[in-house]
């Protein structure tokens, strides 16, 4: 197969994942305005609500991977974009509860529903991409699909705040109910995969996890910048009074997608361990430029270097993990290594909104710090681990 009946191949998935993180990424940034301006409740509170999607979706992943294994991705997908298209109802059903409590109620049911919808049609939509391209080209499946991902919700940033700020939260929700319908009307035409669970036993999602645990895990740690910006860097300009958030979560996403669009090679080339340190080091920089940052251009080049930094991370930690598996039980893979992301997300929009409470907006940046040394250690310190224990694929 060539790389252009490669590219052919992933172009559907790779728009069927765009339209569907739209629908994450557009109220994103919207929530903690709503919840925090229009509802009047604390940062703290805004932090679990942007969060408790993660949560939901952790305890979903083993159940999306395995059901890509039974029953294939396709059928995951159609199951993961309706949910995801329903959490939109639940969002604009809490707009039309005039008691505080009932409203935020419906709220969070629809952020819990669309944690296993992101599950379903993601695991999906990698699985269904590693299966039609075959396993060598696992880094090519990633990193398209993970520039979908991030300019997704790179673009949602700003088209959030925009639609928040002139059409109010009602519209955030139809925009969220139709992504998925869009995407969706791309899937159902689409062939199906043969089954490989009908010749062979998928493993068990922990024996799966004790394979990768060290790749998930330093992604995990490089992914909590990530999630500190999309939950906070908007509140941290408001607290300011500066203009621009928006135009700087898009330029999180564009240092991502450019560094994917012209490196992703290099974790083949030259090691996942390598190129996943250099990036987080990064990665680093860029978050203490935000967490020492006194005006709109010093913030925006923060969370720019931080894209780049961060781009890189995913490939060459999902290579590594993806290579030890074997391809019967990639769905489970797949959902085991997500898994850590949803962790990190989950996790850092309570722990960090306790911080800003107690130290203001600017020190979430230097717990992302924190969370970048974090990541580079536990690579450093795995890396001659890794290199004497491959269990075979």
């Amino acid at each position: 197969m060539t790389d252009k009946s490669a590219s052919s191949l992933l172009l559907p998935l790779v728009l069927i994942v765009f339209s569907a993180f739209l629908a994450i990424g557009i109220p994103l940034p919207a929530i903690p305005l709503h919840v925090h301006d229009g509802l009047g409740l604390s940062a703290l509170t805004v932090g679990w609500i942007v969060g408790i999607q993660s949560f939901a979706t952790i305890l979903t992943r083993k159940f999306a991977g395995s059901y890509c294994d039974r029953r294939g991705p396709k059928r995951a997908m159609l199951l993961g974009l309706p949910l995801a298209s329903l959490a939109g109802v639940l969002y604009l059903i809490s707009t039309m509860i005039s008691h505080l409590g009932l409203s935020l109620a419906v709220l969070i049911a629809g952020r819990l529903l669309m944690g296993p919808a992101e599950s379903l049609f993601l695991t999906g939509a990698m699985t269904w991409g590693i299966g039609r391209v075959g396993a060598p080209r696992t880094g090519k499946v990633m990193a398209w699909q993970g520039i979908a991902m991030f300019a997704a919700l790179g673009l949602g940033g700003p088209l959030g705040i925009a639609i928040q700020q002139h059409f109010g939260f009602q519209a955030i929700a139809l925009v969220t109910i139709l992504l998925p319908l869009l995407a969706l009307a791309i899937a159902v035409p689409m062939a199906p995969l043969a089954l490989h669970a009908q010749h062979h036993e998928s493993l068990p999602f922990f024996a799966v996890l004790r394979l990768i645990w060290r790749f998930g895990l330093a992604l995990a740690f490089s992914a909590m910048p990530f999630a500190i910006i999309t939950s906070f860097l908007v509140l941290l300009y408001a607290s300011h009074g500066w203009s621009g958030a928006g135009v700087a979560i898009l330029g999180f996403s564009a240092g991502y997608i450019v560094i994917r669009l012209f490196f992703a090679h290099l974790p083949d080339r030259l090691g996942g361990t390598k190129v996943g340190a250099v990036s987080v080091v990064i990665e680093l920089l860029g978050q203490l430029m935000l967490w020492q940052a006194h005006d709109p251009l010093w913030a925006f080049c923060g969370t720019l270097l931080s894209g780049i930094g961060f781009s890189l991370v995913f490939p060459s930690m999902g290579v590594q993990a993806m290579a030890r598996v074997p391809a019967h039980s990639r769905g489970v893979a797949v959902g085991s290594f997500l898994a850590f992301i949803d962790v990190a997300s989950g996790l850092t929009g309570p722990l960090v909104g306790i911080v800003i409470g107690f130290y203001g907006y600017q020190a979430a940046f230097l717990a992302g710090s924190l969370t970048c040394i974090a990541a580079l250690v536990l690579m450093l310190s795995g890396r001659t681990a890794s290199k004497q224990h491959l269990p075979p694929a």
